[in-house]
């Protein structure tokens, strides 16, 4: 039995890194997805190719989840393509990092709207679909650095600690209907991003893990899944920190 057999999830930014490990982990255990991508189209087709050779429906949209009528204009094409929606994985996520004293207020006001708006503007505009259903599982990708800060990033901690608020907040909003909604607060997940570091950068980061390695994108996915199958019907309002315990 597949975890996700006959669900139909949407996962925003998924065109790589941890949004397309989620997918891939999706289109496993049977879900139909529908994700997002904002600018690399070749990474979003080869993506649907490899999820629709899983035997799910998949189909990718170029959508900015920071825009609230984009978002809106995204669930209702969807609905359209795939009927209803069963899970909703608010992933896309951006960093501009740089010390406080040199941040500008643009790379404040992206990644806060990049990061946590798009959060409001997606759960918003599927929440009327939950209530019709009675039924829905919304997971937020959040940050250990949300959990507990990290200097150079006052914008990025800013934007993932409103994401665990607003969880919880919607958790407690929409318990009564059956719709729960958790984050997920990944900590260093080896990445295409994290590649561009250098090697004795990511040992130091493995070295102060207690697991003594980096995450994958799919331990992240896996978290996903519980969240998002039936295995976690009495968890909500949850902040899940996959970060091999540097969270303790």
């Amino acid at each position: 039995m597949k975890l996700l057999e006959g669900k139909v999830a949407i996962i925003t930014g998924a065109s790589r890194g941890i949004g397309k490990g989620i997918a891939e982990i999706f289109a496993k255990n049977g879900a139909s997805v529908a994700f997002t991508y904002s600018s690399s189209v070749e990474s979003a087709q080869a993506l649907e190719n490899e999820l629709n050779a899983l035997g799910v429906k998949a189909k990718g949209y170029q959508s900015d989840a920071a825009d609230f009528n984009q978002a809106q204009e995204l669930i209702d094409a969807v609905l359209a393509e795939f009927g209803t929606v069963d899970i909703l994985i608010n992933n896309a996520g951006i960093t501009k990092d740089n010390l406080l004293m040199r941040m500008s207020e643009a790379d404040f006001d992206k990644v806060i709207d990049v990061n946590l708006k798009s959060v409001f503007n997606m759960t918003k505009a599927i929440q009327k679909t939950f209530l019709k259903k009675r039924a829905g599982s919304i997971i937020n990708m959040s940050s250990v650095v949300g959990v507990k800060g990290n200097a150079g990033q006052t914008n990025y901690a800013a934007s993932k600690a409103g994401v665990i608020g607003f969880t919880k907040s919607v958790a407690l909003e929409l318990g009564s209907r059956n719709i729960r909604c958790n984050a997920i607060a990944p900590g260093f997940i080896e990445t295409e991003m994290t590649a561009k570091l250098s090697d004795e950068v990511v040992q130091g980061w493995r070295d102060g893990i207690p697991l003594k390695r980096g995450g994958t994108t799919e331990d992240v996915a896996n978290a996903c899944l519980f969240l998002a199958s039936d295995m976690s019907a009495y968890v909500t309002g949850q902040v899940l920190n996959v970060c091999g315990g540097m969270l303790t």
